[in-house]
């Protein structure tokens, strides 16, 4: 199922693009946990074992699971290392990496990171930015780890694109009666 999924577009000016488009309105405990499971479904449905992380700017976590059992402990360290590659700079993984050509010294030295500061950040793909109207920066990250950084990157892509569309085609019983 995931070998299916289409490679990523390695354009920077589509990568932003596509970042910008998933904007809120407002990004609640309600957003990341349908978010997750969507993630969290897909994953075990492709019987690929993972680690799910969505967490707020302020670090807050939102919503942390394993797809399925037999996730390594290694995975949460990358956990932490997208989310804050995310936070920091405002765009996906997958971004910075086609950015720097996977280059993590380059990285490094372009944002003038100290050599052990460049083990708090990762340019593997899977990392996702949420960014909400009105709020200046990233609201949240929303992070995939365990898989590879294409496949992670095109899992969250598509998530995310199902959760528009489960969004936009929502009605709320009780919005109905409040909105006129």
């Amino acid at each position: 199922m995931l070998d299916a999924l289409p490679s990523p577009t390695r354009s920077l000016d589509d990568l932003n693009r596509e970042e910008r488009a998933f904007t809120f309105a407002h990004f609640t405990c309600e957003h990341a946990w349908v978010i997750g499971n969507i993630l969290r479904n897909a994953l075990r449905t492709a019987d690929c074992p993972a680690i799910i992380h969505i967490s707020l700017s302020s670090s807050q976590t939102l919503f942390h699971s394993p797809s399925m059992p037999g996730c390594m402990p290694d995975d949460e360290a990358q956990t932490r290392r997208k989310a804050a590659t995310v936070l920091r700079w405002g765009h996906s993984t997958w971004y910075l990496h086609c950015k720097f050509s996977g280059d993590e010294r380059r990285f490094g030295e372009n944002y003038g990171l100290a050599v052990d500061e460049r083990a708090k950040y990762s340019l593997e793909g899977g990392g996702y930015p949420v960014f909400v109207k009105g709020l200046e920066g990233v609201a949240a990250a929303v992070v995939i780890s365990g898989l590879d950084g294409e496949q992670a990157h095109m899992v969250l892509l598509k998530a995310l694109e199902e959760y528009r569309e489960l969004r936009n085609d929502f009605r709320s019983p009780m919005r109905s009666m409040t909105v006129k």
